[in-house]
């Protein structure tokens, strides 16, 4: 952990958005594997996602929701069109989002002559050097074209090996906040005979969340109370009355 991230943990939340960028997302031609990682990746860091996007290859709509979102998170994370494709039109998106130039970076063209063998960095290949002005790069351990970081967003590929990559290239430089912690209370009866009790739980534990799963295996309905908070001795507390609430509930029954 970084000294930036330990000053972190007493800090406010540090919250997060997600941008996912690409027309065969929306169409289901390619099922997105990057939300869930990075929820939970972040999660471990005490770096709360709090929204996730899904927008066409249109440079409006890309300006649009990368302007809403670095406004309003500390972070702002987005993956898809950055490749060597004509529809890969992300960072030429980010820089007008910016209001700033892009064109070829001489850091990214370096690392993009030294991977590709002599003969094969064709135009297309050269277009993931293009880099918008002021942006540093995110390092790319897979297919080494580079990401890369302006102001608060960092753009990352969409192929899922390569974006969790740039995550771990990314990570030590994050600002972190306390961790969410959880524990799960399973209850072996349906959500409405704990609902009420679960409301009362709520409304008498702030700063403590609880979410309720129902469940059903061969017509058997149970469910999973789900309890978080980022204060250890909320947290024990709140768990424990919902664990006293589902047995109470059971003795009932």
């Amino acid at each position: 952990m970084s000294k930036d991230q330990a000053a972190g943990q007493d800090r406010d939340p540090v919250t997060a958005g997600f941008l996912v960028i690409g027309d065969e997302i929306l169409s289901g031609r390619t099922k997105d594997k990057n939300i869930g990682y990075l929820a939970e990746y972040l999660t471990e860091l005490g770096i709360d996602l709090a929204e996730a996007r899904v927008v066409p290859d249109v440079e409006e709509r890309i300006v649009e929701a990368v302007n809403e979102l670095r406004a309003r998170y500390t972070y702002v994370f987005t993956s898809g069109g950055i490749g060597p494709t004509h529809d890969d039109i992300t960072a030429d998106a980010i820089a007008k989002a910016f209001g700033v130039a892009i064109d070829f970076d001489p850091r990214a063209v370096a690392i993009l002559k030294n991977f590709y063998p002599e003969g094969q960095l064709t135009e297309a290949r050269m277009k993931m050097a293009r880099i918008p002005q002021g942006a540093d790069l995110i390092e790319n351990a897979v297919s080494k074209a580079p990401g890369f970081r302006i102001g608060n967003v960092h753009v990352m590929a969409g192929i899922p090996s390569i974006m969790q990559a740039m995550l771990d290239a990314i990570a030590p430089t994050l600002r972190t906040g306390r961790r969410m912690l959880s524990r799960t209370v399973d209850a072996d009866l349906p959500e409405s005979r704990i609902a009420g009790a679960l409301k009362e739980i709520q409304d008498t534990h702030p700063g403590v969340m609880i979410g309720s799963y129902p469940r059903s295996v061969d017509g058997r309905f149970s469910t999973q109370v789900v309890v978080r908070s980022r204060d250890e001795d909320l947290l024990a507390r709140a768990a424990n009355a919902v664990a006293e609430a589902v047995a109470a509930a059971l003795k009932s029954t």
